[in-house]
């Protein structure tokens, strides 16, 4: 990238992908509204521009080629736009125009536009924070953000976000990942999960696993990948429900979780039924656990 900071790789990288995919007067208007903002950097220009972007562009998905896609992991590690539209790109080129002079004044423009946005402008905000200036001192803005019961904005800073494991601390990341499992998103789309794993997760998880078997109530096979590395003597019950009660994929998540524990006990008590790991990784557990939810949709 040069001398340049990832924020102006990004504007460029952007600009270059709604250039090539958006009609030309939209692209031309975009372009007088940036010359003009950067001539005089008034906040209300800057959340009208940011307003009327809906005007110019559509949701049509964005189109990434294997080029683009790397190009985002160079200017920033983790940076996934594969499920963007036009109009969601737009809006975080624009973002990027913002004038970083100043963290409280940063920060005042962008709270207003997270207490004045719509869903979907919501989500954009949101799955921008990697690449904004000042991303450290956001922080706050994330932890917020996943207490939403709006799926598609929760979506937006969980999944395919390198965000929240790069900044969140340990709280807020621990209250997202149970969030994920209650709200039933896939939790193999969460980037840092594996590295993010911790002791008050695990037994924060066990905790929930048990209170949906109390109420006979289904629990997702990916939640098992958080208490792997803690498992112990003491979980033998748990495993025993799971690989005595549990369907096909719990019951490879109990394969998986007592591999990775390397507990000797818990290896014991899996040879007794006899079962054969049919997965290599938590990863591929969880695209099949999304795949069957699909079928019985």
């Amino acid at each position: 990238m040069d001398n340049l900071s990832y924020q102006e790789a990004a504007q460029q990288f952007l600009y270059k992908l709604i250039s090539q995919q958006s009609d030309s007067e939209a692209v031309q208007w975009l372009s007088q509204q940036t010359t003009q903002y950067q001539e005089n950097p008034r906040p209300r220009s800057f959340y009208l521009t940011f307003s009327t972007l809906s005007r110019h562009f559509d949701k049509t998905p964005l189109t990434l080629s294997p080029e683009a896609k790397t190009e985002a992991q160079s200017i920033r590690q983790g940076w996934d736009l594969s499920q963007w539209t036009l109009l969601q790109t737009a809006r975080t080129y624009w973002l990027l125009q913002l004038s970083a002079d100043s963290f409280e004044d940063y920060r005042k423009v962008l709270d207003r536009l997270f207490q004045t946005a719509d869903m979907d402008e919501q989500a954009t905000l949101y799955a921008a924070l990697p690449v904004l200036s000042y991303s450290e001192q956001l922080a706050y803005r994330a932890s917020e953000g996943v207490r939403t019961n709006i799926t598609s904005v929760f979506d937006a800073i969980a999944l395919r976000n390198p965000y929240p494991g790069d900044y969140m601390d340990e709280a807020p990341w621990n209250q997202m990942v149970l969030k994920a499992i209650f709200m039933e998103r896939p939790l193999y789309l969460i980037q840092q999960l594996n590295e993010r794993r911790n002791p008050a997760q695990a037994r924060m998880l066990v905790d929930f696993a048990h209170e949906r078997w109390a109420a006979h109530r289904p629990v997702t096979p990916e939640l098992w990948r958080g208490v792997a590395p803690y498992l112990t003597e003491e979980h033998q019950p748990d495993i025993k429900h799971l690989l005595d009660e549990g369907t096909d994929l719990e019951k490879q998540a109990a394969l998986l979780a007592i591999q990775e524990s390397g507990n000797s006990t818990l290896q014991s008590l899996a040879e007794q039924y006899s079962l054969s790991p049919q997965l290599s990784d938590w990863n591929s557990l969880g695209q099949q656990f999304a795949l069957q939810k699909t079928k019985t949709a």
